[in-house]
């Protein structure tokens, strides 16, 4: 079992990890050694996760989720494979606790006071009395 956080838990065979060549700079070690991980998480199959968790991880998921409902993270910024296996678990993890938490509550409107609004005319008043100053005296042309 891989604890996510302390109310949620998947389970071992619910997150496949695979090593693949990494892309990009880094000669000879890049060419020849797997380092970069792919993690995959099936969303929709998962039996750990509540719908509520599941339909807002879809949500934060994006452009790194599949049709199928699947999440494909790829790691391949560090040069062991066990740093970026670290790294893809992470950015996963931190994914569904984020879809795990409760939104916020929505903003309640508020309206401004009689004295914020004096205060706010009487501002205007007074750079509109400095901007009129700037015009050309009265009685010359």
């Amino acid at each position: 079992m891989i604890e996510v956080s302390p109310d949620i838990t998947l389970g071992d065979d619910e997150v496949q990890v695979r090593a693949v060549r990494a892309s990009g700079p880094g000669g000879q070690h890049v060419n020849k050694v797997s380092t970069a991980i792919e993690l995959r998480f099936d969303v929709r199959g998962s039996p750990s996760l509540t719908p509520y968790v599941q339909a807002r991880l879809e949500k934060l998921a994006g452009s790194r989720l599949t049709l199928e409902g699947v999440i494909v993270l790829v790691a391949q910024a560090r040069r062991s494979q066990e740093m970026n296996r670290q790294e893809a678990f992470e950015r996963l993890f931190d994914l569904i606790r984020k879809a795990a938490e409760p939104p916020p509550p929505p903003r309640k409107k508020t309206r401004p006071t009689f004295a914020s609004k004096l205060r706010r005319i009487e501002g205007k008043v007074k750079r509109g009395g400095v901007k009129a100053l700037r015009g050309r005296p009265d009685g010359e042309d």
